[in-house]
């Protein structure tokens, strides 16, 4: 290919070629264009160090194969480990490493990765006859050892198994014969030592007696519904000593900052796997995640904290509350300047829930400069385009950090780079759970659709280099505020209602205000949505607290009359995710990310979630719609989903959850996907069909 000097073609230099098949794996094949530069044939090698590109001076393209590993079965990825092109296929060890407990254990890896190791040699057998074996023998010895490096450098809790830790003594085993003074194998050594001090540490813990478990239960008052109750609930509020916001700004902001960034080095990425993070709540599964869980903890104690310390004050007039909503809306600005998105989003989720968003007279009574403070940081995470302002505001943060890192003179100290930022968690855990829900673990013939595994890396490896950055966080921590934070009492939803209803009744403040729903468990109705009709508008203003996120499309009637106005001078309409309730999951309250499905062009796709109606706590399990699912097949796939028996799917019956405490039933053989409403979220409930008659059903006209 000629081309005259200083013009190139416009062409891309990786083309997608297609797919190759060998020995049972599955290849993707793409070609690599490389530009080579070639002299005229008048110049001499003499010259070529200082080019100047002539009129016979032409360009020359050098087009490579590159294969990269897409479906396999387990013995040939291990394979693939030790002798696979890492030029050619760079990601794959990487990949295989973050995310391979999700579909094999570490065991199982070990044992089809290690070697036994070789038999002494006789004593009359001569090296010399061993030599080139030795040669072929160590060049295997050293991938393993180069695999094993990088997995107990990046890894190290896959080997945590107390109290005796075999799989991390197999690796010593190994290591001792195979590279006995490699740095492999101090770094075995000195992860058995911590492994050994930190479960000292634990027993030490258990032992002593713990100032603050977890969240508090709710106490049980005489009569939930009336003013007494509600006013006794206030008083059991007044805690003693210091209150949280009796502190500066910057001092709570720091500690709960300190907290988050904690709590977000410790989280072990593998947990935040779709596969993994959705397990938790089957029976047998408390153990799962336990470091993803620690976050979801802390940030439900700091939206606890503020809807306590808000409404948790008896005797306050309007003037006070609201100075008590600046002061959030202040740790908020703070939370932001010190780059920790997490804090900052559980207070204003706080904030945006209808307990406190329906304080008109407190909201009135707010100065200007912080509500617009206020409006500024509900922006932030907007949920329009799959929330793609925070995503954005994360991602320039973090080219912020590359960009002074580039601009650091070779040879020089590297500038201070600012710590953080601390991410809301929840929106990687929600794209994973996306993921796991939109691509199979297997492809035909058993292989292990690899291809899904390399793009759940990409989102585990950006959590990684996100704990790396935190580690630059220098804060000291305050234990009276620490304290104070863990000792701040916690509201239920329904005490939160009832309170907020105390301090301003519904007839005085807000006609329209949403009426105490009826108990539903807690996990169901603080599930938020997971997806979001193609095309549909931006999260509309709280409203009622029948959905996880309030919606209404441009130009459509309020979805239930008992829709409330915003007050005057309160947060603008759709600053943000609002919730009614008290403790916002953190893991799912995104929107559904658009995600190809394989093998299905042009077919039109969403992901629904379906709950069953049951006493049991069901979370909502994701699942794929097609255009062309039938409601029996929908059915069938949701109690295979929640671990029911399959045979019973002809006795249950599939309604959508509609905005305003409405359900709309779904005929036994309609197409679910176009008698579903387009404009209510993508919730669904299944109900056994004798119990149906007890609802209120809308036609599916």
């Amino acid at each position: 290919m000629q081309r005259t000097a200083g013009k190139e073609l416009a062409l891309a230099p990786l083309q997608d070629w297609g797919e190759e098949t060998e020995n049972g794996a599955v290849y993707s094949v793409s070609l690599r264009r490389q530009r080579s530069q070639r002299l005229s044939p008048g110049e001499g090698p003499r010259d070529s160090q200082a080019p100047s590109p002539s009129a016979d001076a032409f360009l020359h393209y050098r087009t490579s194969k590159v294969r990269a590993l897409r479906a396999a079965r387990l013995e040939r990825l291990v394979w693939e480990l030790v002798s696979g092109d890492s030029q050619q296929d760079p990601s794959f060890v990487p990949a295989f490493l973050a995310t391979h407990r999700a579909f094999v254990p570490t065991d199982r890896v070990l044992g089809l990765l290690l070697p036994p190791p070789p038999p002494p040699l006789p004593p009359w057998v001569e090296i010399k006859k061993t030599e080139g074996q030795d040669l072929s023998f160590n060049k295997n010895l050293r991938a393993v050892v180069s695999v094993l490096g990088s997995w107990l450098r990046d890894h190290p809790q896959d080997f945590w198994d107390p109290p005796a830790h075999s799989n991390l003594g197999s690796v010593r085993t190994f290591l001792g014969w195979a590279a006995p003074l490699g740095t492999e194998a101090l770094e075995a050594e000195k992860l058995l030592g911590d492994f050994l001090e930190e479960a000292e540490r634990e027993q030490e813990e258990e032992e002593q007696p713990q100032a603050w478990a977890g969240l508090p239960e709710t106490a049980q008052t005489p009569s939930p519904d009336s003013r007494e109750g509600c006013l006794e609930e206030q008083e059991k509020l007044v805690q003693e000593g210091p209150e949280l916001l009796d502190f500066s700004v910057d001092e709570v902001a720091e500690q709960l900052t300190l907290m988050d960034a904690e709590l977000f080095l410790r989280v072990r990425p593998w947990e935040c796997l779709g596969s993994v993070w959705s397990q938790r709540d089957r029976p047998g599964a408390a153990g799962i995640a336990p470091t993803v869980r620690a976050t979801v903890t802390q940030f439900n104690t700091v939206t606890g904290c503020v809807l306590g310390s808000v409404l948790g004050a008896p005797g306050l007039a309007a003037p006070q509350r609201a100075q008590r909503l600046e002061k959030w809306i202040r740790i908020a600005q703070r939370c932001r300047e010190l780059r920790n998105f997490s804090s900052l989003r559980a207070i204003l989720s706080a904030l945006q829930s209808n307990p406190i968003y329906r304080l008109k007279s407190s909201w009135g009574a707010v100065s200007r400069e912080p509500l617009s403070t206020f409006r500024k940081l509900s922006q932030i995470f907007s949920d329009e385009n799959n929330h793609l302002s925070s995503r954005e505001i994360l991602s320039q943060e973090e080219a912020t950090d590359g960009l002074q890192e580039a601009d650091t003179p070779p040879g020089s100290l590297p500038s201070k780079l600012p710590p953080g930022p601390v991410p809301y968690l929840g929106t990687f855990l929600t794209d994973l759970v996306m993921l796991d829900t939109a691509l199979p673990d297997m492809l035909e013939g058993d292989l292990i659709n690899f291809e899904k595994r390399r793009k759940e890396w990409e989102i585990l490896a950006r959590i990684q280099q996100l704990q790396r950055r935190c580690r630059g966080y220098c804060l000291s921590p305050r234990p009276p505020i620490l304290a104070t934070l863990r000792a701040q009492r916690q509201l239920s939803e329904e005490q939160s209602y009832r309170i907020s209803r105390v301090i301003e009744p519904p007839a005085a403040s807000c006609p329209s205000s949403p009426r105490v729903r009826r108990r539903i468990s807690l996990t169901k109705r603080l599930s938020a949505k997971l997806s979001r009709e193609r095309g549909s508008s931006p999260g509309g203003s709280p409203g009622d607290p029948s959905s996880p996120t309030s919606s209404v499309s441009p130009g459509s009637p309020p979805s239930s009359p008992r829709t409330r106005d915003p007050p005057p001078r309160s947060p603008p309409a759709s600053p943000g995710p609002q919730s009614p309730s008290t403790k916002l999951p953190l893991a799912l309250t995104l929107s559904c990310p658009r995600i190809p499905v394989v093998g299905q062009q042009g077919l039109e796709v969403r992901v629904i979630r379906v709950s069953i109606d049951n006493d049991h706590g069901n979370l909502y399990r994701s699942i794929l719609l097609t255009s062309q699912d039938k409601a029996p097949s929908v059915v069938q796939r949701a109690l295979q989903k929640h671990n029911v028996a399959q045979p019973w799917a002809c006795d249950y019956q599939l309604f959508q959850v509609l905005p305003g405490d409405r359900e709309l039933l779904i005929p036994d053989n309609a197409n679910v996907f176009y008698a579903m409403s387009p404009a209510a979220p993508g919730d669904f409930m299944l109900r056994r069909k004798e119990q149906a008659c007890h609802t209120t059903s809308v036609s599916p006209t």
